[in-house]
């Protein structure tokens, strides 16, 4: 065993050892990061597998014993006061490297629980790939995914309820770290028979007169249609708002009007022939591609090992369309 390893053993026991010593358990801990997450004892209690009860006194233990309030409480929510605040970081930092702890000391080779959110192109065409494959590497690992819009990828980042989230759109919260990943682009697209298909180019003037079926707001894609339309003050006529990009690809497919989503989810329509792309050369509509953690979250060594996973699967490539993806087992 290398030095290096036997000193990270070394400090292992000694946080053990703290914690023993400690006027506070772990359990109470995970109490108050659960109900800090819910903002509601009965939620948390529900996540925690315990009785509402048993969650409400280990809660009420665990601020008596500092003489301190951690939450405002506001009819049934509880929200976190600025102490608390202060402390949901920490106390995460503590419980994820507890874990790490108590799966080495059991001679667990892999990364525990991961909870990873996603944005719906990421999430349909990559993340799930990507997860398999981190899953096939280490095999005693466990990944929650979870994938809606960016908003609130956002949110769920911020309130530390995933560790990681790989999103479309911008961010400009505070408290998270944001790192750039691959470039993207949106295309805008139609059906086949559609009378634009026969163009290949439409002008601003002919996208205004269209239909146009997009995503919601609050999505990064949505966010990215509206920056590029909005230095050409070009009045639209959304028909349709959806959640889901199979669900815009469906409806175009089915001649209610023309989309505008990213060219990674529309690569296999565009090979069949189902869909067409409509150039647009005096519109931009790159973006990036970004990971996102909270500053103060501890970067597990899960964390770490699928970051890597994802900037391998785009070494070398410009452009998210452009990523070879590895075939499902």
């Amino acid at each position: 065993m290398s030095a290096i390893k036997l000193f990270v053993k070394w400090i292992d026991l000694i946080i053990i050892i703290y914690f023993i010593n400690m006027k506070y358990t772990l359990r109470q801990l995970e109490v108050f990061v659960a109900v800090g997450r819910c903002e509601s004892v009965s939620r948390a209690a529900e996540a925690l597998a315990l009785s509402q009860s048993a969650t409400s006194t280990a809660l009420g233990e665990f601020e008596r014993q500092f003489d301190s309030q951690l939450f405002d409480r506001v009819g049934k929510t509880l929200r976190l006061n600025e102490l608390g605040q202060q402390l949901l970081p920490k106390a995460v930092e503590l419980l994820d490297r507890a874990r790490e702890i108590e799966e080495l000391m059991e001679g667990k080779t892999g990364f525990g629980t991961l909870r990873i959110g996603a944005t719906l192109t990421i999430g349909n065409y990559l993340a799930t790939l990507i997860i398999a494959s981190f899953l096939q590497r280490h095999q005693e690992s466990r990944v929650r995914l979870q994938v809606h819009n960016t908003a609130t990828i956002v949110h769920q980042v911020a309130h530390h309820e995933l560790d990681l989230g790989l999103i479309e759109g911008d961010c400009q919260h505070p408290d998270l770290e944001v790192q750039s990943w691959v470039e993207d682009e949106l295309v805008v697209f139609c059906a086949p028979d559609y009378a634009l298909a026969r163009q290949g180019v439409a002008t601003l003037d002919e996208l205004a007169t269209q239909p146009w079926i997009l995503r919601e707001q609050g999505s990064g894609t949505r966010e990215t249609f509206d920056h590029a339309m909005r230095h050409h003050h070009l009045p639209l006529n959304v028909r349709l708002e959806l959640e889901h990009t199979e669900a815009i690809k469906r409806a175009v497919e089915f001649g209610l009007g023309i989309g505008c989503i990213s060219r990674l989810a529309l690569r296999d329509a565009f090979r069949r022939g189902s869909l067409v792309p409509i150039e647009t050369p005096y519109l931009d509509f790159r973006r990036e591609f970004r990971f996102l953690w909270h500053k103060r979250k501890y970067q597990t060594a899960g964390m770490r090992e699928f970051l890597a996973l994802c900037r391998s699967m785009t070494a070398g490539v410009e452009r998210s369309d452009e990523i070879q993806l590895p075939p499902v087992p």
